[in-house]
């Protein structure tokens, strides 16, 4: 995690933490990531993982996996794989740090039947609509239950009678005795156990009756010596319950201490939201490419690398922002650029006849896989009398600040020849279809023994040798830039890009033929892509954008 480390800044919560070793509230540093096990991550959930693992590793201290896991409705061991893999991919591995708040229902139950017995808990027969009546607003107080003031022991038994099963589903629920006139309303008797007759993916039937998170989450913390429970700006009201919580029961303390959550630009985070796309078929699945999971960053071929230092580029505040997705793909091009070879391939093809050059030649010009550093390789292209070019890199009447090929216009073919427009061959319809040029055969490798020089460069394959493959180009999955809170108080469905992913023919060099699935690499003034089939006979191989080679962040950075 080194290039973590060495991009860190101080913030806010880093000071917090060294005031409190200062002032020996903690002797070790020991944070945890406790994701539920009802859906997949995503990059919201890597900032976090990569935070609490970084503040772990500053201080020599540990970090925890754990799963709060007390949904039994939602959740599966299906999830909990995948949580585990993801944390895995992304460089993190908490080896015997692993946990389930399942692992502490029976103490959860005993510390829940020690509130009854000290008078702070009580059995509730209200319906959910009279207690959410009941709990007030911000500008007025809650009213108390009916069943508040039960005896203890009346409560014990009844509590008891919750987890033998004796109630249905919905009949009651235990709350803590708090106070239904805090202006906090976390603090108006939340209910911290509810009956689920339901299968647990890890107990099975043994329990009917399931804590709720405000109540397992503090308490989870403090079974495994958290020292600071690093939470997002939401929680920030149940802090006061949290305490109260450790405090009454006696339980070792954690410092919470919140931060806000990561926003993005033409992306939904919220698993709702997710849930919703994949179940309505608008995307492929929880790792379709566009989406900002995990696991579709990494089919996208976003390295694992690029996503930490995103995370610690971005770094925490306590103020809500969004993030421009331009930052991440940044920090997936700085990435790319050390690792993906380069090759040549023609998108929009336009035929170039190089009437000097010789009709049956056949010429094999070597290329380097990175420009810069021609030790980490070369390949071979052929080159031969027709090629084809851009069509955009043609203007039959440019302008001064064209640099490109142009009627009488010298240009360079990368890795090849200088070239001259001599002639334009266009159809009935008056569409160019093919462009007349000579070559100056001293020119080999793009350079000119006299010294000219040419402003222009083009890549370039030849016709006879040209592979045809597929492009599938991934563009933002919305249009707007904040699709969480659209205009007009819209869907944010409606703002769905139907251009996201498309497909178009390109024209490579036949290397690429040779390339093994998941394959990344740079087309050269196209994008970086990933082989995401590799070729078969009677088969054209697909390559999947992984982003463009715009880069309007590091502009904006200078």
């Amino acid at each position: 995690m080194h290039e973590i480390q060495e991009s860190l800044t101080s913030d806010f919560i880093r000071t917090r933490i060294k005031k409190d070793l200062e002032l020996g509230k903690c002797t070790t540093v020991h944070t945890r990531f406790p994701p539920e096990p009802n859906g997949y991550l995503h990059i919201g959930h890597a900032k976090s993982i990569c935070l609490n693992f970084a503040l772990a590793e500053e201080y020599n201290g540990i970090c925890n996996i754990r799963m709060d896991d007390t949904n039994p409705e939602k959740e599966s061991e299906e999830y909990v794989e995948a949580i585990m893999e993801d944390i895995r991919w992304l460089g993190f591995t908490p080896g015997k740090n692993f946990f389930f708040a399942s692992d502490y229902f029976e103490k959860l139950y005993e510390l829940a039947e020690q509130l009854i017995e000290k008078g702070l808990a009580y059995v509730d027969f209200s319906t959910p609509d009279e207690m959410r009546i009941n709990r007030g607003t911000l500008v007025e107080a809650g009213v108390e239950s009916p069943y508040r003031n039960t005896s203890v022991e009346e409560n014990l038994a009844l509590f008891r009678k919750m987890r033998a099963g004796e109630f249905e589903d919905g009949t009651c629920v235990l709350r803590a005795k708090i106070d239904m006139s805090s202006p906090n309303i976390s603090m108006r008797d939340p209910t911290i156990y509810r009956i689920r007759h339901a299968h647990h993916y890890r107990t099975g039937n043994t329990w009917c009756i399931y804590p709720m998170y405000d109540f397992t989450h503090c308490i989870s913390d403090s079974f495994e010596e958290i020292s600071h429970s690093l939470c997002s700006l939401e929680f920030e009201n149940n802090r006061e319950l949290y305490d109260w919580f450790l405090d009454v029961l006696e339980l070792h303390k954690v410092q919470q201490i919140e931060f806000a959550r990561l926003r993005l630009t033409y992306t939904v985070l919220s698993k709702r939201k997710l849930i919703q796309l994949v179940q309505e078929g608008h995307v492929a699945g929880w790792d379709d490419p566009r989406m900002p999971t995990i696991r579709g960053m990494k089919q996208r071929g976003y390295p694992a690398s690029a996503i930490r230092q995103f995370c610690s580029m971005i770094g925490v505040s306590k103020a809500n922002s969004i993030v421009d997705y331009e930052v991440l793909e940044y920090c997936v091009r700085a990435e790319l650029n050390e690792v993906a070879p380069r090759y040549m391939a023609v998108r929009n093809p336009l035929k170039v006849v190089i009437t000097n050059y010789p009709e049956d030649s056949i010429e094999e010009l070597v290329m380097p896989f990175f420009p810069e550093d021609d030790s980490k390789g070369t390949r071979i292209a052929p080159f031969s009398r027709e090629i084809y070019i851009e069509r955009d890199d043609f203007m039959e009447n440019p302008s001064k600040k064209y640099f490109r090929l142009a009627p009488g216009k010298e240009v360079r073919l990368r890795y090849a020849y200088y070239i001259t427009c001599t002639d334009v061959i266009k159809d009935d319809s008056g569409e160019i279809v093919e462009l007349r040029c000579t070559y100056d055969p001293e020119t080999k490798g793009g350079t000119s023994p006299d010294g000219r020089k040419v402003k222009g460069t083009l890549h370039w394959v030849s016709v006879q040798n040209a592979f045809p493959i597929t492009l599938r180009n991934y563009e933002h999955l919305f249009t707007i830039p904040n699709p969480t809170n659209p205009p007009d108080g819209g869907d944010f469905l409606d703002y769905l890009n139907p251009t996201s992913c498309v497909d178009e023919i390109a024209y490579a060099e036949p290397y690429v033929a040779t390339l093994p699935q998941e394959t990344v690499l740079q087309f050269e003034r196209i994008g970086y892509y990933k082989c995401a089939s590799p070729y078969e006979e009677g088969t054209s191989p697909c390559f999947t954008r992984i982003t463009t080679l715009k880069d309007s962040f590091s502009k904006q950075k200078s």
